[in-house]
């Protein structure tokens, strides 16, 4: 099962980026100072929304490129993707962190960092 440890390997490997950990020790990695992907404990609303569907364990905050992409993977692969109302109409999605393997923790974090860093630091790094 993969670890935050292994998110942030994953993260500080592509250019730019750093890790914060809030005052209550959640985890966030940025692109020049813009969050990509982050530690999100689900809060008492998330629980209540989701009802039995809620994951137990370790929950992934990651952007996605658009809401076409959101809606792809929420279709594609229900059972590693989610969301709550929270972030209805933004590029956000949550993940089941046990439900990924390395080479989609490493798909996941280059596309949720390319969604957010600036564009010529994207061309630059992808080619």
């Amino acid at each position: 099962m993969l670890t935050w440890d292994d998110v942030a390997r994953a993260c500080l490997a592509l250019p730019a980026t750093t890790e914060a950990v809030s005052a209550s020790g959640r985890r966030r990695w940025l692109v020049r100072g813009r969050t990509f992907v982050r530690e999100r404990p689900l809060h008492r609303v998330d629980l209540d929304e989701l009802g039995a569907a809620a994951p137990e364990g370790p929950v992934l905050v990651a952007y996605v490129p658009d809401e076409g992409a959101k809606a792809a993977l929420l279709a594609t692969e229900p059972d590693v993707w989610f969301t709550t109302s929270h972030f209805d109409g933004r590029p956000v999605l949550m993940c089941r962190l046990e439900r990924l393997d390395r080479q989609g923790l490493r798909e996941l974090v280059a596309e949720a960092w390319a969604a957010r860093a600036p564009r010529r630091l994207v061309a630059s790094h992808l080619g």
